[in-house]
């Protein structure tokens, strides 16, 4: 009895939490809504409604998340210097109107530059920002519950976007069109999708403006506020504004040049350098899995529920209970586990789908069929997705919410931002690489047209995301952090 009670407690240790915390993870549900529906979207957009072959279309995307990931490095000390509440409202604010602006102009010099670009600062300011929120607005005691219901809620986001975005696929046609009611004007389907993403991120700028207090944090005394005042009360808002601009400015390049005298740092970045192999996976899924879908399985496919619903769900149900059930594990043990089992589930869609024949014209066909409205004999492919993002749902829900974790769990207090925003500096290089690589994989195994042979393409994905758990067993003695109150 002793023990189920001690397991009960794990899951009710944020009935106490502040109300900043849930606000966060409010914030979070919507944000990611607003983000799975347009980043699912944007390659068949630059494709459909810009014109760019698959190999354009991979270099912008390559191009567009290596700026988002240098805005991300760069903005998380600034973070640390002006604070979460302006840092969030100055996020949601910018990407609103980035999106507004892709929903609207379908001409590449006007998408891009005015809509694309200010879409990565403004996504740049919010993912940082919110796991050091969620630090900040829990206690000790809290924290690994609260990462563990943040990534939950975000999956929630992820789950709802899926289904949205085959709902709005199906309604309009692939390449359909619908006329905004207010604007009398005429946008394609996967201008639409985006444009319902600008709107889910309204909200998130009422919530941070009017329900985040400045200063506020949990300790594990309970709440502390400690309101920042203005050091320019005396100055008009944009004089005070350029100041505090200038003052963060300095502010952020002594905490930024500071991070590089800290031994712990550098194995920091070595251990997320090996750990964005497995996380290729999930780039491939947003870059290169809706054509290899749509052009394998038709028109018109669900591929929003396929791998965005099905793996949010499963999220969802298992990383609180994998949370808690590993509590006392350190990160590091969690992570080699959750991407070993991630990285081998890709290796499902690297054989020959005729392979699952038999499972397509059993139940799981059945209940594939039930599921997706699929009318007709079910193509084996399915089989092969469906068991692929089971699994790896599995091991998401492991190692995931444990990459947010810890850099939140190592770094020194007042540097959370700073650490996690440069716990993106490994995946730079891996964006880049990744959206380059899939306009090449689908444009020489899974073209539009001619023969195809695309199990090559997650051969070469499963393989690269193997040296995760492998590096992080060899090397583990060089760049294991200690984490405290955790075993290995």
């Amino acid at each position: 009895m002793e023990k189920k009670e001690n397991f009960l407690e794990k899951f009710i240790v944020l009935k106490t939490a502040i109300r900043e915390l849930w606000i966060i993870f409010a914030s979070k549900i919507l944000t990611i809504l607003a983000y799975s529906l347009v980043n699912s979207t944007l390659v068949l957009w630059l494709s459909s409604d810009l014109g760019l072959s698959d190999k354009s279309a991979g270099f912008i995307i390559a191009s567009w998340s290596t700026v988002l990931t240098i805005f991300t490095v760069m903005v998380g000390s600034l973070v640390d210097a002006v604070g979460i509440k302006k840092s969030l409202i100055t996020g949601f604010a910018m990407a609103a109107f980035a999106r507004f602006i892709m929903a609207v102009f379908a001409v590449k010099w006007i998408a891009l530059p005015f809509g694309l670009l200010p879409l990565a600062l403004g996504e740049a300011l919010q993912t940082p920002v919110m796991v050091a929120a969620v630090r900040r607005f829990s206690s000790t005691k809290q924290r690994s519950m609260a990462f563990s219901v943040y990534y939950a809620m975000m999956n929630v986001g992820f789950a709802v976007a899926g289904w949205t975005f085959d709902k709005i696929r199906t309604a309009l046609g692939e390449y359909g069109h619908y006329t905004l009611p207010v604007f009398n004007f005429e946008i394609s389907t996967y201008q639409t999708i985006i444009f319902l993403g600008m709107l889910f991120t309204l909200p998130n700028i009422l919530m941070a403006w009017f329900l985040i207090r400045d200063g506020a944090e949990a300790s594990d005394e309970g709440l502390k506020i400690t309101p920042q005042e203005s050091k320019y009360k005396d100055k008009t808002f944009i004089r005070a504004f350029i100041l505090s601009c200038k003052d963060a400015g300095a502010d952020w390049f002594k905490i930024f040049s500071g991070l590089w005298t800290q031994p712990r740092f550098y194995k920091f970045l070595a251990f997320f350098g090996l750990v964005v192999f497995t996380k290729l996976i999930l780039y491939h899924m947003y870059y290169t899995f809706p054509k290899f879908a749509i052009r394998e399985l038709g028109e018109g496919a669900p591929v929003g529920r396929i791998f965005g619903t099905l793996n949010a769900v499963i999220v969802i149900i298992l990383a609180p209970l994998i949370g808690a059930l590993t509590q006392k594990f350190s990160a590091y043990k969690t992570v080699i586990i959750g991407t070993f089992i991630a990285a081998s589930s890709v290796f499902l869609l690297a054989v020959n789908p005729n392979i699952f024949s038999p499972l397509a014209e059993g139940l799981l066909g059945k209940a594939i069929a039930s599921w997706l409205d699929i009318k007709g004999a079910v193509n084996p492919l399915y089989c092969a997705i469906v068991l692929c993002v089971f699994f790896y749902s599995i091991g998401e829900s492991f190692y995931s919410p444990r990459l947010y974790e810890y850099p939140a769990a190592i770094a020194p207090k007042g540097q959370e931002g700073s650490y996690l925003a440069l716990s993106m500096l490994p995946y730079f290089f891996a964006k880049f690489f990744v959206g380059t690589l899939s306009g090449f994989l689908l444009e020489k195994f899974c073209p539009a047209q001619g023969p195809r042979n695309s199990q090559v393409i997650w051969l070469i994905v499963a393989s690269m995301a193997m040296l995760t758990p492998l590096g992080l067993i060899i090397y583990k003695k060089y760049i294991k952090v200690e984490e405290e109150g955790r075993q290995d």
